[in-house]
C-alpha cells in the first residue's frame, strides 16, 4: 500500500491456528517433563542415555517454545519487520553470549582439570 519495505501486510491466523499452536506447546512441555524424569529414575538405558543430554535437550525444547510463544502470541508474524529485528537482534546476541561463556567455562573447567 504505501511503498515501505518495513510494512508488511498478513492476515491475522484463525482460532484453529492459535490451538493448535498451544497443543505444540502443551507437546514440548510433556516432552521436558519427560526428559527430566527419565533422567533423574532408575531406567538403566534410558537414564544412561538422557542423562548425559539433558540440559541440551531442556534447553533446546524452551528455545522451540520461546520461539513459537514470540512469533504467535506476541504477534511477531504479523508485525512489521523492523520491530520484528528489534526483538530477535537483541536475543541473537544474548545467545551468542550464553554459548561464547559456556565454551569459555567448559573449557577453564577442562584445563583447569588438566585436560
Amino acid at each position: 500500500m504505501t511503498g515501505n519495505p518495513l510494512i508488511r501486510e498478513k492476515a491475522w491466523p484463525s482460532t484453529s491456528i492459535y490451538w493448535k499452536v498451544a497443543l505444540v506447546l502443551f507437546a514440548l512441555t510433556a516432552l521436558e517433563v519427560a526428559a527430566f524424569e527419565v533422567a533423574h529414575r532408575d531406567i538403566a538405558t534410558l537414564t544412561a542415555i538422557v542423562a548425559p543430554i539433558l540440559i541440551p535437550i531442556l534447553i533446546l525444547l524452551s528455545a522451540m517454545k520461546f520461539a513459537l510463544v514470540a512469533a504467535f502470541y506476541m504477534h511477531l508474524k504479523q508485525d512489521s519487520i523492523f520491530f520484528s529485528g528489534l526483538f530477535v537482534f537483541p536475543i541473537l546476541i544474548a545467545g551468542g553470549l550464553i554459548l561464547a561463556l559456556l565454551a569459555l567455562f567448559s573449557y577453564a573447567r577442562t584445563f583447569a582439570a588438566g585436560g
